[in-house]
């Protein structure tokens, strides 16, 4: 990855992460391109699996996204018929449930998800992958503590 930090300086965090999430982000949609659904949506799909009938600002908070842009990113799939919006326990409120098409589109999304993430674990190594999820974690954690 290219970078153009002077010799002996310290890599700006957010930055670093940014350009790496970039090129995931890259990969990953390659890997997806036969499923009509990009990386960003699977996750967001998933996360509304996974968070059922629950309000759509649990969802939001579970991907570390402010409301707007999950509802920003869930329209263009509320359109296509992937997941369906529906009023919460109050009046502010909204969940949603993910459609039969959005669950085959999921499914099929599987197989390159799959793939390449098989392949990325294989290549940084199954134990360093391990090490490196709880770091990032951990910074994460340091970051929020940072931001009080």
């Amino acid at each position: 990855m290219y970078t153009s930090n002077k010799p002996g300086s310290v890599p700006c965090a957010c930055t670093t992460t940014k350009k790496l999430s970039r090129v995931l982000g890259r990969i990953y949609d390659d890997a997806l391109a036969g499923s009509s659904i990009n990386i960003t949506q699977l996750a967001v799909i998933r996360c509304i699996s996974r968070r059922e009938g629950e309000p759509l600002a649990r969802v939001a908070h579970e991907l570390e996204m402010d409301r707007t842009s999950l509802y920003r990113a869930i329209t263009p799939m509320v359109r296509d018929g992937w997941i369906v919006v529906t009023s919460g326990t109050d009046a502010r409120s909204r969940s949603a449930k993910v459609s039969k098409k959005g669950k085959q589109i999921m499914m099929k999304a599987a197989r390159g998800w799959d793939d390449i993430q098989g392949r990325l674990i294989r290549g940084f190594g199954a134990s360093q992958y391990s090490a490196l999820m709880a770091e990032l974690n951990r910074l994460a954690e340091c970051a929020e503590a940072a931001r009080e």
